[in-house]
């Protein structure tokens, strides 16, 4: 690896593994129920109603963004688990049946990085000594898949699931204790801590600058949250009169 003058590129750093499903589901979880369910509870909250029927909308939409959330995430995932074994299974065949042919198109893959035709060949060939060795190598190289980094739906979903409820929870909880203007401040001051948590997360694993990571993550949050509470106020001063 040639070194590109950054401080994670130096001798002994190490990579997160970024492959699976588990932690984009937690992260984009508890953003996507964070903003949702803040949004909705205050839009229902902007048309001032009776503070029960608040709690029932965000008790409603935990419930079913969760479900939805884990639903979309468990389809996603099996269905490119199931694309991959498909490929996979394409390549054990062809293996099986013209493993010379496989060998030329594993050296040419290599000549065109730069390795000489022979050492390309010779390379290729002892690749394709393990069945193994050479069905990965070939999904990596010809194919661009990891057969190991396949991900797992049932744990995708599940994380999607609990991680959206606690990010759709977080806005709720001021409601289940108190009622009236001191529930939505403390909706949304708890909201905005919460999306402000989640954009430092996010800078961190990305290695991107904190604060505006965190300021563009509260903004996410801020807008729609903004425009439902105004509807809300419409659509519940025009009901009044």
């Amino acid at each position: 690896m040639s070194d590109t003058g950054h401080g994670h590129d130096s001798p002994g750093h190490h990579h997160r593994d970024v492959s699976g499903g588990r932690e984009r589901a937690a992260v984009f979880g508890v953003s996507d129920g964070l903003v949702s369910n803040v949004s909705l509870i205050l839009g229902v909250a902007g048309a001032d109603p009776a503070p029960d029927f608040v709690r029932l909308a965000g008790l409603a939409g935990l419930v079913a963004g969760a479900a939805s959330m884990a639903a979309g995430e468990y389809i996603s995932v099996r269905a490119q688990s199931e694309l991959f074994e498909r490929e996979l299974a394409l390549e054990r065949v062809a293996h099986r049946r013209d493993p010379g042919k496989e060998i030329d198109e594993l050296t040419k893959i290599y000549e065109s990085r730069g390795i000489s035709p022979e050492t390309a060949r010779e390379v290729a060939s002892d690749v394709m000594r393990d069945p193994e060795v050479a069905l990965a190598t070939h999904a990596r190289e010809e194919l661009g898949m990891d057969p190991g980094a396949v991900g797992r739906p049932v744990a995708a979903a599940s994380w999607s699931f609990l991680s959206f409820s606690v990010g759709a929870l977080v806005p709720l909880v001021p409601w289940l204790i108190t009622s009236g203007g001191v529930a939505v401040v403390a909706s949304i001051t708890a909201a905005a801590v919460a999306a402000l948590a989640v954009g430092l997360v996010l800078a961190r694993l990305t290695e991107r600058p904190p604060a505006r990571v965190a300021l563009r993550q509260l903004l996410f949050a801020a807008v729609p949250a903004s425009v439902t509470w105004t509807i809300g106020s419409i659509i519940g001063v025009s009901s009044g009169g």
